[in-house]
């Protein structure tokens, strides 16, 4: 790591019923959003990109020989392994400025954790959602994370525009990332399913999944009319 790098570090704590803690802590570079290597010298085998079929449409990724999300989520899956994904544990996420509690199912607390970690990993798709990232909110529901999707979509065509292209006000692209999305994830979710002896990590992919799925329908329909209500000011 550089001296003058700026650092953006988010902490996520876990603390079981035996009393037990597990601290995952995650450096980013704060102008980029990439992850800052943790120097890991051994990259487990199901992390090779021949395991992975969205890697030969996908993926074109500095990483020649392996997957990026499964070389950075590798050690949260072995923790994992052993666990139930319906444990309930109380977790810390120190997210920059401010500190989250929550008292909640391992599954929900490692899906957050997770969906940190995806886009910043390397993937070029999942790459596209590094601004939520750097605006994380974690424990997010299915809602919020609409809203925050396409506040930021709509938050790009507007620079877009300002550079002088051509805008999506129509969210056709991301219509279409989010179709990749939901390939890298079921993909994703089989790999880990091989791995675990328990389900709490594959479980956590599954609501990423979920989350996904929901997001990608209501792009389909064009049905936002969920939040019509808390707009009606602006389209009165």
């Amino acid at each position: 790591m550089e001296n003058n790098q700026e650092v953006l570090k988010y902490t996520y704590t876990f603390i079981f019923n035996n009393g037990t803690e597990k601290k995952f802590e995650i450096l980013l570079d704060k102008n980029t959003l990439d992850l800052i290597s943790s120097n890991q010298t051994e990259v487990a085998d199901w992390a090779k990109r021949e395991n992975f079929q969205c890697a030969n449409d996908l993926c074109n990724s500095k990483f020649e020989k392996y997957c990026p999300i499964a070389v950075n989520i590798d050690n949260i899956i072995k923790f994992f392994s052993d666990i139930n994904s319906y444990e309930t544990v109380k977790i810390y996420a120190e997210v920059d400025e401010r500190t989250y509690f929550k008292e909640t199912s391992v599954q929900k607390g490692v899906s957050s954790l997770i969906g940190i970690i995806m886009p910043v990993s390397g993937c070029p798709v999942l790459s596209k959602l590094k601004p939520l990232v750097r605006f994380h909110l974690p424990f997010a529901s299915i809602e919020e994370t609409e809203f925050r999707v396409i506040s930021m979509y709509l938050f790009v065509q507007y620079m877009i525009m300002q550079r002088g292209g051509t805008p999506d006000w129509e969210m056709k692209k991301l219509k279409q990332i989010y179709e990749d999305i939901l390939k890298i994830n079921r993909v994703l979710s089989e790999r880990v399913a091989n791995l675990e002896n328990k389900d709490a990590s594959i479980n956590a992919i599954v609501a990423l999944d979920n989350f996904a799925q929901f997001i990608s329908s209501s792009l389909e329909y064009n049905d936002l009319s969920d939040f019509e209500n808390i707009f009606k000011e602006w389209l009165e």
